[in-house]
């Protein structure tokens, strides 16, 4: 059977070897918007990974379109940076593009050195809450005439292509949004004044770069913002775009500013490919449809479907560079899934930090974590088959070390699973697989059922161990938490217990949000069974809804801070919070537990004592580490370090990081 993501592609004049697409995604690792050897190694990684295409960027067209953490394209002093990195991808194999883009109302004057940003109107955004300049006409020419010279820089850089960004909220789409232009002039107005911005950088682009360099579009299939463009005129504005001479067009969705999850893990998967399908019917182009595809075989029925004609890849790709060589060689089961977890992607770059990953901790890194075989072989012991065991196994047997992993229960994966547990958290549950199968993969020897202590240092002396014991969940102390109806969290996700009709939930982190949610969706439809009641017109859309968000249980979270789930990552939190209200689920903050009673519980908030009913009590309010082997492996001198919970609770970012780097650093 012809696999559908391997068969080669062509636009404009140039052949892409598959349907690999791998888009535009601030990485924030130039420096001072010169291509650094970080970016290079990073793209060189993917390109001998196997992707067909990769674009990188966004680059800039002036200094009020990004900040110096971007891929600079403004100035000529740039192009040769630019070259190394064309080279880089076409040295690996790949065809390359670059994304030019200008910010807009978007960027901020913290990052511009005090300029104020510009717009077609000066309407604020919820992101920056600055007031942009509002364009003058002559601005907005120059604009435009500077995203052709930047468009010439790439032609001359050396790669295949250029891509030019016409959504997320950025100032093309500041531009074709009614929500965000509202100029009485030819640039504001009706559709045909609102697309002219746009399509005039596309004629000056196609002047400046000729008929046979392939140019491409990337674009909102919907922007999720109410007032602004909608669907039906955006696939016009496609419409248009390819009669201006755009080659191809990229389909991504939303706004920054999109109350829609995009890119988290309870987004499913391939989702959003309606949107590139809605396009791809109005347009004889290739269209390429965008996030959260992260497997192949959701890739391959996209395609195969009609949806698109090609996938773009982004964080998959980051969490495997090897994934299009993998799903070509028929190793699907070796493919580390990219979990949508934001924490190194995302959260990073709220930080000002350059991108990493939770999945792999050599994104970024490429050239300076390599695993380079080890001068002698060691025995190496590591106790705990969590994540962070895992991550130090796979590390050290892939510097040649013998490794053997032990693990007291009978499988593997400890806290993922009980991540992977909520609903929107599954992606966690393949993680855990995965890493399994890189274990398996690394040629390290996995023993269940090994519970460790100090006389099996007496017996096997390994060279080295590594600790990633865990942690075990806190027990407060607090009148009646012994009584029978109060449990763990950890329970309730492992599903090792049952709650009652009535839950409260003493803390309000991640742990308590995320059983809260699980418990608050029981008795809720499924997503089956609400589809089948919406297409048989059974109950009216307001009706489905309740039946979609209204449970069987009655959930509260108590939280002592005064903000709930303060250790989501930022990108996660949002959506999470949202969770928690539409399906009804209570909270009190700023509130201490007095006293839990076989009726409820009783708490002080603001000087005010409150009972709460409750049938189950559920514990949530920390982790402890748990190292008991640390003072037998002192006493036995053998060297050894300690990771993921067993040394600091934290994050799966953390874990995953700490035992990569305490496995690669053994020998």
């Amino acid at each position: 059977m012809t696999d559908p993501l391997f068969q080669p592609i062509t636009i404009n004049r140039m052949e892409v070897k598959n349907r690999i697409f791998m888009p535009a995604m601030h990485l924030n690792m130039a420096g001072n918007y010169a291509v650094s050897d970080r970016l290079v190694d990073f793209y060189a990684e993917r390109a001998r990974g196997g992707a067909g295409m990769i674009t990188v960027g966004y680059a800039t067209v002036d200094e009020l379109s990004g900040n110096p953490g971007n891929i600079g394209a403004h100035k000529d002093s740039y192009i040769p940076g630019l070259t190394r990195l064309a080279t880089a991808i076409r040295d690996g194999g790949a065809r390359s593009s670059v994304q030019l883009n200008h910010a807009g109302r978007y960027n901020h004057s913290m990052l511009t050195g005090g300029k104020q940003p510009v717009a077609p109107s000066a309407i604020a955004s919820r992101l920056t809450r600055e007031i942009p300049h509002e364009l003058e006409i002559g601005e907005i020419q120059a604009i435009v005439i500077r995203f052709a010279q930047a468009a010439g820089r790439v032609k001359t850089a050396g790669f295949d292509a250029v891509e030019i960004l016409s959504g997320t909220g950025y100032l093309i789409s500041e531009f074709l949004s009614p929500l965000t232009n509202t100029r009485k002039d030819q640039y504001g107005g009706d559709f045909e004044g609102r697309i002219r911005f746009g399509l005039e950088v596309i004629g000056a682009i196609r002047a400046t770069v000729g008929a046979d360099f392939p140019l491409l579009v990337r674009m909102n299939g919907n922007e999720f913002m109410k007032g602004g463009s909608n669907r039906q005129e955006l696939q016009e504005y496609a419409v248009r775009l390819e009669g201006a001479g755009v080659d191809a067009l990229c389909i991504n969705v939303g706004w920054h500013e999109a109350l829609v999850p995009q890119i988290v893990s309870e987004v499913p998967r391939g989702v959003f490919g309606y949107l590139a399908r809605g396009i791809k019917e109005r347009v004889s182009i290739p269209v390429i449809a965008s996030h959260r595809i992260n497997d192949p075989d959701v890739a391959r029925e996209m395609i195969a479907d009609g949806y698109c004609d090609m996938v773009a890849l982004g964080r998959a790709l980051i969490a495997d560079p090897g994934f299009p060589e993998k799903a070509r060689s028929g190793h699907d089961n070796e493919i580390v899934h990219c979990v949508a977890c934001g924490q190194g992607c995302f959260d990073n770059l709220f930080k000002m930090k350059a991108v990493e990953c939770l999945c792999n901790p050599r994104a970024g890194y490429e050239r300076t974590r390599m695993l380079s075989r080890a001068d002698t072989s060691l025995q190496v012991s590591v106790i705990g088959g969590g994540a962070a065991g895992m991550s130090a196994a796979i590390a050290a047997a892939g510097r040649g070390h013998r490794v053997t992993l032990h693990e007291a229960g009978n499988h593997l994966g400890g806290q993922l699973l009980l991540a992977g547990a909520p609903p929107g958290r599954e992606e966690f549950l393949e993680l855990a697989a995965d890493l399994e199968r890189q274990v398996e993969l690394s040629g390290a020897t996995v023993v269940f059922n090994s519970v460790v202590d100090g006389r099996f240092f007496d017996d096997q002396r390994p060279d080295a161990v590594i600790l990633a014991t865990g942690g075990t969940p806190i027990t407060p102390r607090i009148p009646g938490v012994d009584l029978p109806h109060v449990m763990q969290a950890w329970d309730i996700l492992a599903g090792t217990a049952a709650a009652g009709r009535r839950v409260v939930i003493i803390g309000g982190g991640a742990v308590g949000i995320e059983t809260a949610l699980l418990l608050a969706e029981k008795g809720t439809l499924s997503g089956e069974a609400l589809k089948f009641l919406l297409v048989h017109g059974a109950e009216s859309a307001e009706d489905l809804y309740k039946l979609a968000t209204s449970g069987s249980k009655e959930v509260t979270v108590i939280e002592m801070l005064n903000e709930l789930g303060k250790n989501f990552g930022k990108s996660t939190r949002w959506g999470m919070m949202q969770d928690v209200e539409r399906y009804g689920v209570k909270t009190r903050i700023a509130a201490k537990v007095i006293e839990i009673s076989a009726d409820g519980v009783r708490i002080e908030c603001d000087g005010i004592t409150e009972e709460i009913p409750a049938d189950t009590v559920l514990l949530a309010v920390g982790t402890q580490s748990c190292n008991p082997l640390q003072e037998p492996l002192v006493a036995h001198g053998i060297p050894f370090s300690t990771v993921g919970d067993a040394l600091t609770p934290a994050m799966v970012f953390d874990a995953v990081h700490q035992g990569f780097t305490a496995g690669r650093e053994i020998g």
